[in-house]
């Protein structure tokens, strides 16, 4: 079982459904579809020339939720890219949370992997979406998920070394190369 894991996927879980619901109501407040910008509504065809039932009740509920257009494409690049960001970033971090977890690492470092990493994507979110350019947000979730990735990259290698050179011990094979990890016997 992997419930510190588990708890982190879940929370990551609804940071990602938040980031959603900003990008959707920000898509639906300037009427952008796809792309992230006037230019990229321009090359595509106006759904509303020929519009289909989807269109249309879309279009309806878009008017009732958000009357005004509005035309701010930097508010909604950056929400996207807030998103996308979050997207790129976590599943590989939440896989450093799990193979440690697996290989019965130290409850403290799952903790401290999986509570960076939402302080970090929170952080690099907030920065992005209320700033255009640097700001300390950005700054700060970039720096956290770096140092999620460094220690997360390191502790996978140093479980990994120790995992195989205990299971070629169990297997009988000799361990032909010695790096000096303590090596935690399991029951053969």
């Amino acid at each position: 079982m992997i419930p510190i894991s588990t708890l982190f996927i879940g929370l990551n879980g609804l940071i990602a459904l938040a980031l959603t619901y900003i990008v959707v109501m920000e898509r639906t407040s300037t009427r952008v579809w796809h792309g992230e910008s006037k230019e990229d509504v321009a090359i595509q065809p106006d759904p509303l020339v020929n519009p289909n039932v989807v269109t249309v009740t879309v279009e309806k509920l878009a008017t009732k939720i958000i009357p005004d257009k509005v035309e701010d494409y930097g508010a909604l690049q950056r929400k996207v890219r807030a998103h996308g960001n979050f997207a790129e970033y976590v599943p590989l971090a939440l896989l450093f949370v799990i193979a440690l977890e697996l290989m019965n690492s130290p409850d403290w470092l799952i903790w401290l992997e999986g509570g960076i990493l939402i302080i970090a994507r929170i952080a690099h979110a907030w920065g992005l979406i209320k700033t255009y350019g640097p700001s300390p947000g950005r700054a700060i979730g970039f720096f956290l998920t770096l140092f999620v990735y460094i220690v997360g990259s390191l502790a996978c290698v140093y479980y990994g070394f120790q995992g195989v050179i205990s299971y070629n011990i169990c297997l009988g094979i000799p361990v032909v190369f010695n790096i000096g990890l303590p090596v935690n016997f399991v029951d053969c």
